[in-house]
């Protein structure tokens, strides 16, 4: 692939979150029936045959009248994503799939048949290069991106780097927040995600808490963020879902507080948590271990409202343990559930840098596990 990705930081100490369950109850000897008990005993199974039989009939009268997928969150209808892309009766399922530019749409559907289904969400990723020319890489929604979004969402994180430029070419925060690339690169952005139409998931620049000092200082990102966003306000661009999107290690609590730029500017809160294990040199953690400390800290800490997207997840193999990337991803599913205002998930089927660093499904039992995962009615919302 043609693009850089910024280097995720090592997390010394990994805080891990620990599920307690209710003890169930040891069942108790029961003391033997008296002669005076048996004609109330009959009583109870004749009564408990009756409640049986028309618990029958109703779930026969349900059945006959369609399957109810969201159950108590209500019918179909009304499920429909709200005006920010929100699913209101579960979560999106999406994924990064590595691609070249011009075989985007062959290389989603591949992923899809090994899944077995399709994704909601397709993410890619742009630089802030000059967004004419031959050159692909800054121009938001190529056409290939076009055509995967005939029937699928789109999340386009936009990084303020010229992948492969010289230091000069490198924009800074400061430049953008002071217009001085609304000429040549905003502007003609905005244009381009205008003529789109469509709603699409926009961020900018990821992982923001990664890129101070060398990018700017935390006050220049929100600046440069709130510009970006007024720029595109102003040209009457009103189809992007506005997408900020941080590592989430809490490490960087206090970057990442300094760095949001503020609920009138977000839409959408997106955090990348990964258990890396031996990429990192840390211990095997769960998929629930990965995510809830996080999510629990972002509600306290930047909005205890905004829709949440889990915006990469995945995990490395354990050589030693073929079956543990399985295991891993059959928790997902279980552990979305539990996510307060999580309402999409995208798992990031590539490597990082570095070695045992790959974090993408490593054998079959792996597809099988994610395959199964992913079927999951919470994972499956209409997108119109």
């Amino acid at each position: 692939m043609r693009f850089n990705r910024p280097h995720r930081p090592f997390r010394r100490k990994p805080t891990t979150t620990g599920q307690h369950r209710r003890r169930p109850q040891s069942h108790q000897e029961q003391p033997s029936a008296g002669p005076f008990t048996s004609s109330r005993r009959r009583l109870l199974i004749m009564s408990a045959t009756i409640v049986s039989a028309v618990l029958v009939g109703v779930l026969a009268l349900r059945n006959a009248s369609g399957p109810d997928d969201q159950g108590a969150a209500g019918s179909r209808a009304d499920c429909r994503p709200t005006a920010l892309l929100e699913p209101p009766c579960g979560a999106w399922f999406g994924a990064f799939v590595p691609h070249e530019r011009d075989d985007l749409p062959e290389k989603v559907r591949a992923y899809e048949k090994r899944v077995g289904r399709e994704l909601d969400i397709v993410y890619t990723y742009h630089d802030m290069s000059l967004p004419q020319g031959t050159r692909r890489e800054g121009q938001l929604l190529t056409p290939e991106e076009r055509r995967v979004g005939e029937d699928h969402l789109l999340l386009l994180s936009w990084e303020s780097k010229w992948w492969g430029g010289t230091k000069e070419q490198q924009p800074t925060w400061q430049q953008i927040a002071s217009g001085e690339l609304d000429r040549t690169v905003i502007d003609v952005q905005a244009e381009r995600v205008k003529d789109y139409g469509k709603k699409v998931f926009l961020s900018f620049d990821l992982e923001m808490d990664t890129r101070t000092p060398a990018n700017g200082t935390p006050a220049e990102y929100v600046k440069a963020y709130r510009h970006i966003h007024d720029r595109f306000r102003a040209l009457g661009v009103d189809n992007v879902v506005w997408t900020w999107i941080t590592t989430g290690y809490l490490d960087h609590a206090d970057e990442m507080k300094r760095m949001y730029p503020g609920d009138a500017y977000v839409d959408w809160i997106g955090y990348n948590q990964y258990n890396y294990y031996r990429c990192h040199n840390t211990g095997w953690r769960t998929f629930a271990q990965t995510q809830h400390s996080v999510h629990d800290w972002i509600r306290e800490h930047i909005s205890d409202d905004k829709p949440l997207m889990l915006s990469e997840f995945g995990t490395a193999a354990d050589p030693s343990r073929p079956q543990r990337q399985a295991e891993w991803y059959a928790q997902v599913p279980g552990v979305l559930k539990g996510l307060d205002g999580v309402k999409a998930a995208l798992q990031w089927n590539y490597r990082d840098p570095g070695p045992h660093c790959n974090l993408a499904l490593a054998n079959d039992a792996a597809w099988d596990s994610l395959r199964k995962a992913v079927a999951d009615p919470y994972v499956n919302q209409p997108l119109t």
